[in-house]
């Protein structure tokens, strides 16, 4: 039997919707990225990026279970001697959601070249409006 590396003629992209009102975030997540990478088509390959693209919208309606809205820090350093900076998920959800939802997608794609090239098909809206209904979206199943 011979491995088969998908071609980039080989790949067709499609393009799901996500609500992500009222659903929990760590479960949208996984499945967004699962679809990022193309894990949910038959050629997948993990060398090749063979995703899809996933439109996110509602993202400030995501909900987080237990006390994670007060609990959960998010980190980030300029580099600089005292420079770390501090967000509750709470705080992060009302000053842009679209990071919330974009960090924990992030987390879960491979540490490699692809995962920037992945993490450019996904499009996270805060409202329930998009500016891709042209490319007529499926809806994802979560």
């Amino acid at each position: 039997m011979k491995t088969l590396v998908p071609k980039s003629s080989d790949i067709t992209r499609d393009w799901y919707l996500v609500d992500a009102e009222n659903l929990v975030l760590g479960r949208v997540a996984t499945r967004i990225a699962d679809v990022l990478r193309g894990k949910n088509k038959p050629i997948f390959a993990p060398s090749v990026d063979t995703g899809d693209f996933v439109i996110v919208v509602n993202a400030e309606k995501i909900a987080l279970t237990g006390n994670k809205l007060s609990d959960k820090i998010y980190y980030s350093h300029s580099g600089h001697p005292g420079g770390i900076k501090s967000i509750s998920a709470g705080k992060l959800i009302e000053k842009k959601a679209e990071e919330l939802i974009r960090k924990a997608v992030k987390g879960m794609l491979p540490k490699n070249k692809l995962a920037s090239q992945m993490l450019k098909k996904l499009k996270i809206y805060a409202g329930p409006a998009h500016p891709h209904k042209a490319q007529q979206p499926k809806a994802l199943e979560i």
